[in-house]
């Protein structure tokens, strides 16, 4: 197989990607939809608590959460949930890095808000190749946890 069929095949996989977005400030949540869909990637919705965030979880690959949400500080429940009951990968982002800073079962790392572009750009590819075994840099402002053996 030549590596333009192994890059080809990786990038299909990359643009079937399906993005939650777990943010109860409408603003923010639309200025990080802005940049999933300037990568081509699909968002699934728009989640500000709970009951959103499992709606939507059988329609999306990876989310994008915070730890304070509309129904409380119900992020860190909500991502294990998803990573944990629907395989989804998890980052969170959120003002208080601090309150996940041990990792959250299932889930892959934090950023600090405000995240430039770029570096959710970034975030999201690497989410993306540790889904599909793909390789990406780790962000330098990505914190990733670390990953226990099942």
């Amino acid at each position: 197989m030549s590596a333009g069929s192994a890059f080809r095949r990786v990038a299909s996989k990359q643009m079937i990607q399906r993005v939650m977005i777990v943010e109860d400030e409408f603003l923010i949540a639309l200025d990080v939809a802005e940049t999933i869909e300037g990568m081509g990637l699909e968002v699934s919705g728009f989640a500000s608590g709970r009951k959103h965030a499992m709606a939507l979880a059988a329609s999306s690959d990876i989310a994008l959460v915070d730890i304070n949400l509309s129904d409380g500080p119900t992020g860190p429940d909500i991502a294990r949930q998803l990573a944990e009951e629907f395989g989804i990968t998890v980052i969170f982002m959120t003002a208080n890095p601090e309150d996940v800073n041990n990792g959250v079962e299932g889930t892959l790392g934090v950023l600090t808000k405000p995240a430039m572009p770029e570096v959710l750009e970034q975030s999201i590819n690497y989410a993306i190749a540790s889904r599909i075994g793909g390789i990406a840099s780790v962000p330098r402002e990505l914190h990733v946890f670390r990953q226990t053996q099942h």
